[in-house]
């Protein structure tokens, strides 16, 4: 059997195989389904400072070969994570990191600092690509002084491991990816979903509640592929890649073009127990070819 562990900083996993956030829960919900133990690592849903409700439904709609989604961040805000959801977590359930989401730099820096305390929750993945409202709702990840703001508001309250997970909804990838390196990011996760809309032509209005969504699933594979692969050349730190990934397969372009760890969302949905699907498909194929150490693969596309 070949060597799966990696390193994300000063991270270990015990495999590159993580569920992506929000599309596994507190990964509570899926331990009938399959060995929490076994994952690499579990990114549960986004967390916010306070409770957000969410945005109206409609906020799902199925597309070719994928989803839209608008869920908007619900949830029950950190203090309800650290009071009622981490002393569920089972102590042998794997690595746990927690997305934390914000309105400011500060909401985010705050959530981080709770999350700092909990003994068990050794990293955090920022999504910057919520509402920045002192700009007027442009996404804090979509410019450079937005995704370093952030960040850096954050590396002085939190730590430990600091993912930043990376809009696709820019012009160059790699400038947000710099920027937030250069701030103190220890990885970074990309890509997050695609902006993307609906129409229901016989009601002869958008689908969704606030009209556009989120783009995930095998259809958004190949432009997450291309991003990975230009930000893995363009920064020093390790990168997560997710976006479409069904397969061993497809786990394994990623690690070609310089992932170290990736992510699979959108298909737990289909098969909750995908991801050791996964794993055990990139063993196999590593052991196939007569390979040691998934390590041995990572970034050989040059």
């Amino acid at each position: 059997m070949a060597k799966l562990e990696v390193n994300i900083g000063a991270l270990q996993l015990k495999n590159p195989v993580m569920t992506a956030s929000g599309t596994f829960g507190y990964g509570l919900e899926f331990q009938d389904f399959v060995p929490l133990s076994e994952i690499g690592g579990i990114i549960v849903k986004g967390t916010t400072l306070k409770p957000r409700e969410g945005n109206d439904y409609p906020r799902m709609a199925e597309t070719a070969m994928g989803m839209l989604n608008c869920v908007g961040l619900q949830n029950k805000g950190a203090d309800y994570f650290c009071e009622h959801i981490y002393p569920q977590l089972p102590p042998t359930g794997g690595t746990y990191i927690v997305n934390v989401s914000g309105s400011s730099p500060e909401d985010y820096a705050a959530c981080a600092a709770r999350i700092d305390a909990l003994e068990g929750i050794p990293a955090i993945e920022l999504n910057i690509s919520c509402p920045n409202v002192k700009d007027g709702g442009m996404a804090f990840g979509v410019t450079c002084a937005g995704a370093a703001s952030v960040v850096r508001a954050v590396r002085q309250a939190y730590h430990k491991t600091l993912i930043v997970k990376l809009s696709p909804n820019v012009t160059d990838i790699t400038e947000i990816a710099r920027a937030v390196e250069a701030e103190g990011a220890d990885a970074v996760s990309l890509i997050n979903t695609l902006m993307g809309m609906a129409v229901d032509i016989e009601k002869r209005q958008k689908t969704l509640s606030i009209g556009t969504g989120g783009l995930s699933g095998p259809c958004i594979k190949p432009v997450a592929l291309r991003m990975v692969y230009q930000v893995a050349h363009s920064v020093a730190i390790p990168v997560i890649g997710l976006g479409g990934i069904t397969t061993a397969r497809d786990a394994l372009e990623f690690l070609m073009c310089g992932a170290r760890a990736i992510e699979i969302g959108t298909a737990n949905f289909l098969d909750p127990a995908v991801t050791i699907r996964v794993r055990d498909g990139i063993n196999d194929w590593l052991d196939s070819h007569g390979i040691a150490d998934v390590n041995d693969i990572v970034g050989t596309i040059a």
